[in-house]
């Protein structure tokens, strides 16, 4: 049955209308930094990749270790990341995170945090400690400068950011010291970061919730 004159009209308008606000929510800009936390395979790295993917020009910072052979789960894991990238996106591998946020003039996907912190952790000597995370002073000290440097770096970006972390303290304890020390360090990373940032999303099952903000 064909549509009345009246209703071709307002369909009309209404699609007018829905157009107007794709355009106008084209041109928004997100929160300029946000931290995306997520469970293992919680879909929180896809939604970091939508978050930029308007960007042609994107700085992808790959902070894990570049698969070696010895590990094949891990390098599946990395060439799955990789195959998701647009070509037209500039991939940096690099254990100095701060460094690579200082230098970024495009806006920026960091995955992860976690991988991050494993090999801070790794370069402080962390693992030869007893396992507490309030044994010793001196590697403790190192961790709190090079997260410090982060969050200097990542509060002073000029251009969109997008952190993926795992959130990690809601499973069960840990069974070995280093488990429970990698767990409260990344614990105090996560919530040191979002306190620096502008939007914190959490996903959960491939759904998305913002949290928000602390008051002071």
């Amino acid at each position: 049955m064909p549509l009345s004159p009246a209703r071709r009209i307002a369909g009309g308008a209404l699609g007018a209308l829905a157009r107007q606000l794709d355009r106008v929510a084209a041109t928004v800009d997100p929160p300029r930094r946000v931290l995306v936390l997520g469970g293992a395979r919680s879909g929180k790295s896809h939604l970091a990749e939508r978050m930029v993917s308007r960007h042609r020009e994107v700085v992808y910072i790959a902070t894990g270790h570049v698969p070696d052979g010895d590990d094949p789960e891990w390098a599946e894991r990395v060439r799955a990341h990789r195959a998701r990238r647009p070509a037209s996106w500039h991939t940096v591998e690099t254990t100095d995170l701060p460094a690579a946020l200082r230098g970024a003039r495009a806006p920026v996907l960091v995955d992860c945090l976690a991988t991050w912190l494993a090999r801070v952790l790794d370069d402080a000597g962390a693992w030869d400690d007893a396992g507490a995370w309030d044994g010793d002073e001196r590697w403790r000290r190192r961790v709190d400068e090079r997260v410090a440097e982060l969050v200097e770096a990542w509060q002073g970006l000029t251009v969109p950011a997008v952190a993926v972390s795992n959130e990690v303290g809601s499973g069960v304890v840990p069974a070995t010291p280093a488990g429970r020390l990698f767990r409260d360090a990344l614990g105090s990373v996560n919530s040191t970061v979002a306190g620096a940032s502008d939007s914190v999303r959490f996903v959960v099952a491939g759904r998305a919730i913002e949290l928000p903000r602390q008051r002071p």
